[in-house]
């Protein structure tokens, strides 16, 4: 009897795992990456648009290079217009939170090809990946 209750766990459990697993990037807002899977994807994607999510003294302070900043406090929801849905934006912010929210927003307003950077800059310069400090120069 003993046997046949651990069989029937094991079954369960087996079948548990198998629907875990390969959901349809259709039901998915977003992927979140670590630094070293996000820079790898960010390399090997046609166009990618790295976009800074952190307020402007942030992204002044340090940056990925190549990232553009669009804050978060609002300014993503007016910029979305000019953005192109088919393009595959990779956002980040100082720990990760930050552009999970734009992201989330982001796929509501029809994005489809998001990723996230898990732990933000913060998990980055941990990794010892680079980051670009030279002040920004204003147009005059």
């Amino acid at each position: 009897m003993r046997f046949v209750y651990s069989l029937i766990l094991c079954l369960v459990m087996s079948l548990l795992s198998l629907l875990g697993k390969g959901q349809d990037p259709d039901t998915t807002e977003y992927k979140d990456l670590g630094p070293h899977d996000f820079l790898f994807l960010y390399r090997n994607t046609d166009s990618p648009v790295l976009i800074d999510v952190r307020e402007p003294f942030e992204f002044k302070g340090t940056r990925i290079k190549k990232s553009v900043n669009i804050p978060s406090s609002g300014t993503i929801v007016r910029a979305a217009d000019t953005l192109h849905k088919e393009s595959t934006y990779f956002l980040y912010c100082s720990s990760g939170h930050r552009s999970v929210n734009v992201a989330k927003k982001m796929y509501d307003m029809g994005f489809r090809k998001l990723v996230n950077l898990k732990g933000g800059i913060v998990a980055w310069k941990k990794e010892g990946m680079k980051v670009e400090k030279r002040k920004i120069k204003r147009d005059r």
